[in-house]
């Protein structure tokens, strides 16, 4: 459980630093461009500050998997970016965006069931 709340405060920092410029913005110059990317940097720093404990240290503790690991992580991306769209760049809601959803969601169903004897 520490994995996951752990990924879900880096993904908040991550979908901040690599799309929170983007609301009601105005394409940047190259200065501009420059400080958007130390900006994100920065952000970022405090992203890796939950993802790295999040993935080496506790993952491991809590038994997962490589692959699980990284269909959480993705999990998790979409969950805080869908909803991230939806209020704070005020995207619009999209049916398909559901039906993409559900899809990952059973992908990530059989990437945690038992194996079953082969290798």
């Amino acid at each position: 459980m520490r994995t996951i709340v752990l990924l879900l405060i880096s993904n908040c920092f991550m979908t901040y630093a690599w799309y929170g410029h983007l609301r009601n913005a105005p394409p940047a110059t190259y200065k501009s461009m420059i400080l958007l990317i130390l900006l994100s940097w920065g952000i970022a720093f405090f992203e890796y500050i939950f993802m790295v404990p999040a993935n080496n240290y506790y993952a491991r503790l809590e038994g997962f998997t490589p692959f699980q690991l990284k269909m959480i992580q993705e999990v998790i991306t979409l969950v805080v970016f869908f909803c991230f769209a939806l209020f704070f760049l005020k995207e619009n809601f999209r049916w398909n965006y559901v039906v993409s959803f559900v899809l990952i969601m059973a992908a990530t169903y059989f990437m945690f069931l038992p194996n079953q004897g082969n290798p």
